[in-house]
């Protein structure tokens, strides 16, 4: 199982909306929403999932954004869906751990029902206390001994997008990850990350010098890469959809050269914009590339993939 992990920026819900509501992510990828702010996007999404009985995590004690310490605004929103089938109760274990899990028991959900990002060896004993008798259904945790050791129903989680400071760093190609290949025989029930968009949380944007497409691909050997298409006249701001159709020409010669086995229903609109000759603006370029990476997992992990 394969567990990405979202921030809640608005981009990134509506990537999960669209996959929801067109059936493109699979049973076989749980996603992890840390709200950062209560916006219509993240009702939406949630109201997405829970219509299409697909399961999806949030974050009752959020640690970045407008709701860090706003836990009752949060419950409010898990309230008003039907969310017994397919809403993980889901907590950040830290100071703030206790009081969300006591108010979790208070309406009747069992420590086995929720999920547990457990990050920082710092708080174990917390989780420990917590967790002593009844574990989670889910740990994410890092692959480090002593989280490794004291978590219970692991899953593997951590950061695999190696984020540069500008866009016109990033290489032609590299490395993602490898976990969905040995997490289960590293006694992990799954795998998760934190898709192209990385841990790091920044409130607000700027007008980029390049543009960049980020896009996860299976290598031949099923390790998974990621390639950067960026664009090429970089030396200011101006004229960003000639830098975005300078790097979508070359997502095209890529995945035209024998790269059909990566085509996602994210991949496809992309290449559509290339052959119209479309700009659709930086944030749905970010759902796009979102939509990709989760739709590519679900196939893998199904046995969908072609070879």
């Amino acid at each position: 199982m394969y567990f990405p992990y979202f921030r809640g920026r608005q981009y990134e819900l509506l990537a999960l909306k669209e996959l929801a509501t067109k059936r493109l992510i699979t049973s076989s990828v749980h996603p992890v929403i840390e709200p950062v702010k209560l916006i219509p996007a993240l009702n939406g999404s949630l109201t997405a999932f829970n219509a299409s009985n697909l399961s999806i995590g949030l974050i009752l004690n959020p640690d970045v954004g407008d709701l860090t310490n706003e836990s009752e605004a949060i419950n409010q929103l898990l309230d008003s869906l039907d969310t017994n089938s397919v809403i993980i109760p889901s907590l950040l274990i830290n100071e703030s751990a206790a009081a969300v899990l006591q108010g979790l028991l208070s309406n009747h959900v069992q420590e086995s029902s929720t999920l547990a990002v457990l990050d920082n060896r710092d708080y174990l004993d917390i989780y420990s206390t917590l967790f002593d008798s009844n574990p989670p259904r889910y740990t994410l945790c890092p692959d480090e001994r002593q989280i490794r050791r004291a978590s219970q129903n692991k899953v593997l989680f951590e950061d695999k997008f190696h984020k540069r400071s500008r866009n016109a760093d990033y290489p032609e190609d590299e490395f993602f990850s490898d976990d969905h290949l040995y997490y289960q025989e590293d006694n992990y029930l799954g795998f998760g990350d934190y898709s192209i968009v990385g841990n790091e949380y920044i409130e607000s944007g700027f007008a980029p010098y390049a543009v960049a497409i980020h896009i996860v691909y299976f290598a031949d050997d099923n390790s998974l890469r990621i390639r950067h298409f960026i664009s090429d006249s970089n030396d200011d701001i101006s004229n960003v959809a000639g830098k975005f159709y300078e790097a979508i020409d070359k997502l095209h010669t890529w995945y035209t050269n024998g790269q059909n086995r990566q085509l996602t229903t994210g991949l496809q609109i992309l290449l559509d914009h290339y052959d119209h000759g479309t700009y659709p603006g930086l944030p749905t370029l970010k759902k796009l590339s979102i939509m990709h990476h989760l739709e590519l997992m679900g196939k893998y992990l199904d046995g969908r993939l072609n070879t």
